[in-house]
């Protein structure tokens, strides 16, 4: 028989054997969970980059001739789309990517013939996240919404996105589909991307309303750059136009009482052989920094700059109120903002009204044989005038040719039969000019 403390030394030998066997486990079952959490710190640190929210501010106002409060809706001025639920898709040669529901789509890919079509119900809203999308075409929209309620394309962080369209246009059944990004309802172009649209004919065209309110644009095209039957709303972005006929342009051939354009932010640089910015009704300018070269600068039946940067090059009117609209009377009013015209030679025109021009504030300098140019009323209740480089403070009139003097102008005051005869807006009035009932919002 063996001695009790043989028995026990042996029974202590097991039990550190057993304990360092534990311990070995232990160590590698906490080396795997720090590992896990590792892996899991770096999922959430990317989800939380991706779902990061960045949106941007319309420096709106409720006073204008639009009454512009609830113009953009918080959707609209966020440049960042949740990707929670986010399904992704690959554009692919001669292949159409049918989108039938409400939702988000993040798109990428390259692609010839290839067409992102949305034919969603009539109360959806679709956003589609470009992340380095290219596609050329010959004779369809790279982008075409069918039925939605609304169309968000929005350009994704980092990224650069082409669409092109090098040929002749078909049509889909009795639709001029006659764009790159060619919509029936309303659409918004925001993001923190860039997308670059070239086009044989219109660049961006909607039959409804068009907001953009991020990202940066380029478009050269044949026809009109960006063009809406309703209305074209800027609240942000950069926006380089090359067009051979006009580049913003917002009119109903079925109904002249639509058609405006309102901004109020953003950067705007505008080369067209027509006109730069044009309207059926009203244009309203409250901000930005916009830059024009073209035929005809601002065009619209009433014109109202209430703030904002404002630079045009032309060779026939600088900035015209034309009478497009059974709506309105035609008025040029200025309260605010800096502008500079810089006008061709010839029968040329900086302030050219067809109505009244009334100018209560802001800077203008003007270069030009023929500053202004009005038919009933020219008014200067306040503000800087400098027409080729000398101060003044009175508006003549350089109506037919340089006979200063015709169609009344007064210096102070409103003009005669108010504000040029100005009726007001259809829908009431929101203000001073005060058209309300814009495009809906949500």
């Amino acid at each position: 028989m063996k001695p009790l403390k043989t028995y026990f030394a042996a029974w202590m030998l097991l039990l550190l054997a057993l304990s360092a066997a534990a311990c070995g486990n232990q160590t590698t079952k906490s080396t795997d969970t720090a590992a896990e959490a590792t892996e899991t710190a770096q999922v959430v640190e990317t989800t939380t980059e991706s779902t990061e929210t960045i949106t941007t501010t319309a420096n709106t106002t409720a006073s204008g001739a639009i009454d512009a409060t609830d113009l953009f809706s918080d959707r609209d001025l966020t440049q960042t789309a949740d990707l929670s639920g986010a399904k992704r898709l690959t554009v692919a040669d001669g292949e159409t990517l049918t989108i039938t529901e409400e939702g988000v789509y993040v798109i990428s890919g390259s692609a010839a013939e290839a067409q992102i079509l949305v034919e969603a119900d009539d109360s959806a809203k679709v956003q589609l996240v470009l992340s380095g999308v290219s596609i050329t075409n010959t004779s369809t929209p790279c982008i075409y919404v069918k039925s939605a309620d609304k169309v968000f394309v929005t350009t994704a962080e980092g990224t650069e996105n082409t669409l092109s369209v090098t040929g002749t246009f078909t049509a889909d059944g009795d639709t001029n589909t006659d764009a790159a990004i060619f919509s029936r309802d309303d659409l918004v172009l925001n993001g923190l991307g860039t997308l670059t649209v070239s086009s044989t004919d219109n660049g961006i065209t909607t039959k409804d309303d068009m907001k953009i309110t991020g990202g940066t644009i380029h478009i050269t095209c044949v026809s009109d750059a960006l063009e809406a039957n309703d209305s074209i709303a800027v609240a942000d972005g950069t926006v380089t136009i090359a067009s051979q006929k006009n580049g913003l342009h917002a009119a109903n051939d079925e109904d002249d009482t639509s058609g405006w354009i309102y901004i109020c932010g953003g950067t705007l640089n505008v080369t067209a052989a027509k006109d730069g910015v044009k309207a059926a009704t009203i244009i309203q300018i409250d901000g930005g920094a916009i830059t024009v070269t073209a035929s005809e600068g601002i065009e619209a039946t009433y014109i109202q700059i209430n703030d904002g940067a404002i630079n045009v090059t032309a060779s026939d009117d600088g900035i015209n109120a034309s009478q497009k609209s059974t709506a309105y009377s035609s008025l040029i009013e200025i309260n605010g903002g800096t502008i500079t015209v810089n006008m061709g030679q010839g029968d040329t025109d900086a302030i050219d009204s067809n109505g009244a021009i009334v100018v209560n504030g802001g800077t203008l300098d003007l270069t030009a044989q023929s500053p202004f140019d009005y038919d009933t009323t020219g008014t200067y209740n306040g503000g800087t005038i400098i027409v080729n480089g000398e101060t003044v403070n009175t508006i003549t009139n350089q109506m037919m040719g340089g006979m200063g003097g015709m169609g009344g102008m007064q210096q102070g005051g409103m003009p005669q039969g108010g504000m040029g005869g100005m009726q007001p807006p259809q829908g009431g009035m929101g203000g001073p000019g005060g058209m309300q009932g814009g495009p809906q919002h949500g």
